[in-house]
């Protein structure tokens, strides 16, 4: 049976609202801790976010849904789960730290529920990393409305005080080395021979006993090619020799992966069909031929055929194949691999929706934005967009939809753009767009950079937790000036000495 948190204090155990949390210390941490810990003491809160938490079950073995939360073994408290994914993505911190943290550090273990003696319970490593996992992005928006939802009730002097908003876009990359298409060739060839001699291992066949050696003759066709360089001679004749040898190192490089993929795909036939594997066990081994297919012939098409191969066909990675290749013109920032990241802020600074952008750009993305914002918090009367996101379409469908829309024309203005962008209301809520920036940054240095969790599901999930992870610390910090401004009340004003 799972539960969300243990409701019974064991022996030691404190309680997480008598938790006392440094109010003098910077680091994030206690500001993450005093946000966790609102979550918790608010009761009607608390009774919203448990509900939410208790929709994270694991799925079934047997394929057939969610498992119960009333049988089988207990699994870790979903209280747990949040505050563990929450300093993960608020410290941007790896599992090894979070581990480290959750089994040592004093605060956060009270926060977990653990008593400061005679608990000696220590969490693995996979079992962090499975736990984590259990969140889906849906449940991780609702969680956020009501973190977002908390803070603006301790500071919007009245619920029908209108929410002012601003959105931007910014590339959260993914864990990926810099493709071309010969290495991702060498990836997939590689991970297709290495997947046949596993599976034949397996079954005590002897096709891809050399496997360790074929690697290696691939591999030297695949540097030899890395180490040619095209020649800058003014003289043609030599222009032409280097160009040939090049092909030739190619169409050597060729070769060895049809070869290759044509015994790979003998053997996953002999595999399915003669002894018998599923065909689901087969799928990563069907990914990788498919993978290795498609780059040879991209290749022989660029390089012997001369032909510009267009950028939809174009695949930037085999592991994490929902990478794009984004240019947005940064200055020494040529070109970004991931997904881009749509983020809405309030003048509170708190992130109230975001969206990860599959094959999008900006100005494709403003109106959804809008609608899917106001779905989930009506008070957005105000949005600002920088001109990446304008379009006529957009200027007039948002006019529709919101009170003010900050949205610069691209180009030459006319008399009514000019008139429209010099109104006194437009100019203040587009000098205060720049703080969306400030967002950003903040979502960049606490693990918003670069994802390393693999999948597109994984991705979003990661993205999600972070604005979450952002949010509880915006709570917590808060929190702790409005208690440090109330201590500053009571102690009254400081006075000389006479």
């Amino acid at each position: 049976m799972r539960a969300i948190i243990q409701p019974q204090l064991k022996f030691g155990e404190t309680d997480i609202a008598a938790i006392v949390i440094d109010p003098k210390s910077r680091d994030d941490i206690p500001q993450i801790l005093r946000g966790l810990q609102h979550l918790y003491t608010e009761v009607s809160l608390r009774e919203r976010v448990f509900a939410l938490l208790e929709e994270m079950m694991p799925d079934r073995a047997d394929g057939k849904g969610k498992a119960s939360s009333q049988t089988g073994r207990p699994g870790m408290e979903q209280w747990k789960i949040l505050v563990l994914g929450v300093l993960r993505l608020g410290l941007d911190a790896d599992y090894d730290r979070i581990q480290e943290l959750a089994n040592q550090h004093k605060t956060i273990r009270q926060m977990l529920g653990h008593s400061d003696w005679l608990d000696e319970q220590a969490y693995e490593l996979q079992t962090i990393r499975d736990n984590v996992s259990l969140f889906t992005p849906e449940i991780l928006d609702r969680i956020n409305q009501e973190v977002v939802n908390a803070g603006h009730s301790l500071l919007k002097k009245n619920a029908a005080e209108p929410l002012n908003s601003r959105a931007d876009s910014f590339v959260v990359k993914t864990h990926v080395h810099f493709p071309t298409d010969t290495n991702l060739l060498w990836d997939a060839m590689r991970k297709a021979i290495q997947t046949c001699a596993t599976l034949c291992d397996a079954l005590d066949l002897t096709e891809w006993r050399q496997s360790a050696y074929h690697l290696r003759c691939f591999k030297k066709s695949y540097r030899l090619i890395q180490k040619l360089k095209h020649s800058t001679s003014q003289d043609e004749a030599k222009r032409q020799a280097k160009q040939a040898q090049i092909e030739v190192a190619y169409q050597t490089y060729l070769d060895q992966a049809e070869r290759y993929v044509q015994r790979a795909s003998v053997t996953r036939q002999s595999l399915n069909q003669v002894h018998g594997v599923p065909t689901p066990m087969l799928a990563d081994l069907d990914g990788y031929l498919a993978h290795a297919e498609r780059q040879i012939d991209q290749i022989r098409r660029r390089v012997l055929q001369g032909e510009t191969i267009p950028h939809g066909e174009k695949v930037f990675s085999i592991f994490q194949p929902h990478t794009e290749w984004i240019s947005k013109g940064k200055a020494g920032v040529p070109v970004e691999l991931g997904l881009r990241v749509a983020v809405v802020e309030d003048q509170h600074r708190f992130i109230l929706h975001h969206q990860v952008m599959e094959k999008t750009t900006d100005d494709q993305v403003a109106v959804p934005l809008v609608e899917q914002t106001q779905t989930r918090f009506p008070a957005v009367k105000a949005m600002s967009f920088d001109k990446g996101f304008y379009s006529p379409g957009n200027q007039t469908d948002l006019k529709l939809r919101l009170e003010q829309v900050i949205l610069p024309k691209k180009g030459r203005l006319s008399e009514a753009d000019k008139a429209r962008e010099s109104d006194p209301a437009f100019v203040h809520l587009r000098r205060q767009h720049s703080a969306v920036e400030s967002a950003i940054h903040a979502l960049g240095v606490h693990g918003l950079n670069k994802c390393p969790d693999h999948g597109l599901d994984g991705f979003k999930r990661y993205v999600a937790l972070a604005v979450v992870a952002r949010n509880i610390q915006r709570l917590g910090a808060v929190l702790r000036q409005q208690e440090q401004q109330e201590a500053d009340r009571r102690r009254g004003p400081y006075k000389k000495a006479a």
